[in-house]
């Protein structure tokens, strides 16, 4: 029963860690929080789920692990940010792969079930020539962070042959929606919203033709919750198949909250992907799993939060 079971999430109070734990506590887990609030916040926090401030690059990660005996780990901790990870690729991997490796060397020790990792398709598999890319696509990263998400990878199934500690690594698209902060992940959806919103002009790094598969955040808590029992050992595409070049976005969320002003440009920033989408047919036999809200529905569930949560400035002018 799911009220005996105990998970943790790592980066439970970041933007797609705090949907997790949400979804967790009405499925009646009991639910354990990790954070550092580097990036996560306090206000995202569900007061039902236990809560410790804390690295996971940290000896007493492992403290807590060990106090707490999670059933399950969702381990979505990381540095995840392009840019920061072509200035600081040490600090970079220091998160994502001695962080993961922390994590993995606790649960082991404790017994933990299963450990369900965030890993990112947007970054790991480079500019591949044909896209969507499916999941046996060689990863060929352009930048640190999508390098130390796949390196955390082989770790997973380092961990999983010797010494049979089970996993699943979900490899996501573009993940947006509520709650997406654009200081912290910088999510291009998340950071067009609060520009317009604001009345100022969005900047697109690049001629905006770069393309990103889109994928609700909503979907990517469903695919957490069905490799809990599937997807053993494998690692699995959670997206929608389809490239949305950047430009689109912002003409999709112009129309949507009736912004009059044109973006600014300004140069392609170092190891960003100029295009990718990736196939999700191994989530569909896997893990019974296709997403379900359309980037139309998930746009406009994504300004109607920011329009909840932002005090639009009178700047520049909104249609209407």
């Amino acid at each position: 029963m799911a009220d005996r079971i105990k998970a943790l999430v790592t980066g439970g109070a970041g933007f797609i860690g705090s949907h997790m734990v949400d979804r967790l506590l009405e499925l009646e887990y009991k639910v354990v929080v990790m954070d550092d609030l580097s990036s996560g916040k306090i206000k995202n926090l569900n007061s039902d789920a236990v809560f410790h401030h804390t690295d996971i690059t940290q000896k007493t990660m492992g403290e807590i692990i060990q106090r707490e005996q999670p059933n399950l780990v969702f381990h979505m901790a990381a540095q995840t940010s392009v840019t920061k990870s072509t200035k600081n690729p040490i600090d970079d991997t220091n998160a994502n792969v001695i962080g993961t490796m922390r994590v993995l060397e606790a649960s082991r020790w404790v017994g933990v079930e299963k450990v369900i990792y965030s890993c990112t398709g947007g970054a790991l598999y480079g500019d591949p020539d044909k896209i969507p890319c499916n999941d046996d696509t060689v990863p060929v990263p352009i930048s640190p962070y999508g390098m130390s998400k796949w390196i955390a990878e082989q770790y997973l199934e380092y961990y999983y042959r010797q010494y049979r500690l089970n996993f699943t690594s979900l490899r996501y698209g573009n993940v947006y929606g509520p709650r997406q902060d654009p200081h912290g992940e910088a999510g291009v959806i998340a950071i067009f919203c609060q520009a317009m919103l604001d009345g100022k002009q969005p900047q697109i790094f690049g001629d905006g033709t770069q393309q990103r598969d889109f994928i609700s955040v909503s979907d990517v808590v469903d695919a957490n919750i069905a490799a809990i029992d599937r997807g053993d050992g494998m690692t699995i595409n959670i997206a929608t198949a389809m490239a949305t070049n950047v430009t689109k976005i912002f003409e999709m969320l112009r129309s949507i909250i009736g912004y009059k002003w044109d973006p600014l440009h300004a140069p392609q920033r170092t190891g960003e992907v100029y295009q990718i989408a990736l196939d999700w047919s191994r989530a569909a036999k896997e893990l019974d799993w296709s997403p379900k809200i359309s980037l139309e529905e998930g746009l406009q569930m994504t300004v109607d939060y920011f329009k909840k949560t932002l005090n639009p400035t009178s700047g520049l002018p909104l249609t209407g």
